[in-house]
């Protein structure tokens, strides 16, 4: 495996960087450190799964080992080959490495898994059950009540034997037999009172194709690990329970060397839904678009935002890795290292959202002066460019006040402000339409002694605005993205639609925006901060639009940060 130089530290120590290392010491394995990712392809990959695929390649990379994406594609109902390669593309993109031929499917063991399933039965530790779903969790009780043994369990091996055979050969409806393990029906862990290992559905699989019998994720999960060499299965604490099957299962089939499940402590993000049936809902009743909306978790939808894949790691290795209680972080988390990131590397360049003309009358008609302005602050790693300025320019509407309040420092009638990169500015006049008052124009008057220094008369000016020279003003389209859910999504329970949490005033479009012309050729995803307004990057719908798209990454600062972390 590669990866980018960026994408992803060597993980800081933790239980699971000590669990394997003392499995190595001990000599546990003859092969190399291994570990997985195993989505299933039934959505989109988000945040939730950002943190697990970077706590498993983050192993990988520490031992030096391998990195497995593996399809959990067992339930073919819920499953389709365009999330296998979006989910292999977003893999791909988000940890910086191309996985060299080490994406797995479950689907492709189906032969293996089968007959691991004889060999439990032939040891009698699996049969083939005739009680409905239903009566199997009526016959399995619950926390408070015991299960008791199914009237099937103790049918002969031949039988059970046959009649899978009989399933897997299609000659049995969907529903009326399934396998289960043979453990303990009353067992005070609930996933281990003979659980199902096997069902029959009616599908045809988008991988495997025709296939009638379908394993269960507990059942699938431990042995394809096994099946690739996996040694250390890194997951949630929800999984915790699962551990006792999970081991089951590969003791009592033909495995050396069983892989071991490690759980860690999973951390909620606060302020946006995790959950696909809910971010499904959010798509198809048209709340938002496709699945790479802006506003969405996915990772598609980061990275259409402007989100880079490295504020991603970041943010997931800032969180840590914990075996103590589960726990949750704000968005505004992710926010500041997002912003953190996005400042140290982004250029900057000047953008305006709602234009406002500015007439130089000192600058004669047809004259124009290339000034270099730095791409970054008192850095020159990111080198220069030349802005064109002449008579006309356009500032930004909110950086002009025709009545200021007491300490103004934009311009204003009678006032002056400086220019970035070039002069200082004075407001000489206004002009306003007569029917509405609106401002439409503004003019002015330069000090031509005022590049680069300050005013030799020892006047001080305290406001720096951005411009765009107007002849050279790059056309574009501008969105601004806020959280996609009010507040009230704290108190979000279910019992109402996901819809009805949704802000409506969390996209506003900005058309008639001016950028700069060092962006007109700008590629998509291309990232940038707009100076004094936030952190911005290129839309895939500026190749069809016929102009530049931008999506609001970040704002500069957030108020909400600073309040949580005051608290």
């Amino acid at each position: 495996m590669t990866k980018h130089d960026d994408a992803l530290t060597e993980p800081r120590d933790n239980f699971i960087i000590d669990a394997v290392a003392e499995d190595l010491a001990a000599g546990r394995y003859t092969r190399p450190v291994c570990t997985r990712f195993p989505p299933e392809p039934n959505g989109y990959m988000h945040l939730g799964h950002a943190k697990g695929a970077t706590i498993a390649y983050g192993v990988a990379q520490r031992f030096g080992g391998l990195f497995n994406l593996r399809m959990d594609d067992t339930n073919p109902a819920a499953e389709d080959q365009v999330f296998v390669d979006a989910m292999i593309e977003d893999v791909a993109w988000l940890l910086g490495c191309d996985l060299e031929g080490r994406v797995f499917y479950a689907s492709d063991y189906f032969d293996q898994l089968y007959q691991y399933a004889l060999q439990l039965i032939d040891k009698d530790l699996a049969y083939v059950e005739e009680l409905t779903l239903e009566q199997i969790r009526e016959y399995r009780g619950n926390f408070f009540k015991p299960g008791r043994p199914s009237p099937w369990r103790d049918r002969p091996v031949a039988d059970s034997r046959r009649l899978f055979e009989e399933m897997k050969a299609g000659q049995h409806a969907p529903g009326s037999l399934t396998l289960r393990a043979k453990i303990d029906p009353a067992h005070g862990n609930m996933n281990m009172r003979d659980p199902v290992l096997y069902r029959i559905l009616d599908q045809t699989h988008h991988r495997a194709g025709p296939w009638r019998i379908y394993p269960m994720y507990d059942y699938a999960h431990p042995l394809s690990d096994a099946i690739e060499g996996v040694t250390h299965s890194t997951c949630g604490k929800e999984f915790a329970d699962h551990r006792p099957l999970y081991d089951w299962c590969l003791a009592n089939v033909d495995i050396v060397e069983p892989p071991r499940q490690i759980e860690y402590a999973e951390i909620g993000i606060t302020g946006v839904v995790l959950a696909k049936r809910h971010l499904r809902k959010l798509v198809e009743s048209g709340v938002v678009e496709r699945w790479d909306d802006p506003r969405l978790p996915t990772v598609r939808g980061l990275r259409r935002r402007g989100v880079p894949a490295e504020a991603i790691v970041r943010f997931c290795e800032e969180l840590g890795v914990s075996d103590g209680s589960p726990g949750s972080v704000d968005t505004a988390r992710l926010e500041a290292t997002l912003r953190d990131y996005l400042n140290a590397e982004v250029p900057r360049v000047m953008g305006i959202l709602n234009p406002l003309k500015v007439t130089i009358e000192n600058i004669p008609e047809g004259q124009v002066e290339q000034l270099d302005a730095p791409f970054m602050p008192d850095s020159d790693a990111h080198g220069s460019r030349s802005l064109p300025f002449s008579r006309e320019i356009y500032i930004d509407r909110d950086d002009f006040m025709k009545d200021p309040p007491k300490k103004y420092y934009r311009l204003a009638p009678g006032r002056e402000v400086r220019l970035r990169y070039a002069y200082v500015l004075a407001c000489t006049e206004v002009i306003e339409d007569p029917e509405t008052g609106e401002v439409l124009e503004l003019r002015g008057t330069i000090d031509p002694d005022t590049k680069g220094k300050n005013p030799a008369d020892g006047r001080k000016i305290k406001g720096t605005i951005h411009w765009i020279d107007a002849g050279a003003a790059v056309p574009a389209e501008v969105r601004l993205y806020t959280n996609l859910f009010t507040d009230a999504l704290e108190a979000f329970d279910g019992s109402q639609a996901i819809q009805d949490y949704v802000d409506p005033s969390s996209l506003e479009l900005v058309t008639g925006a001016l950028v700069e012309p060092s962006l007109r050729d700008a590629k998509v995803g291309h990232r940038v901060q707009f100076e004094r307004v936030g952190y911005f990057a290129v839309d895939p719908d500026s190749e069809s639009a016929g102009h530049l798209v931008f999506n609001r990454t970040a704002t500069l600062r957030d108020n909400k940060f600073k309040k949580i972390f005051k608290g």
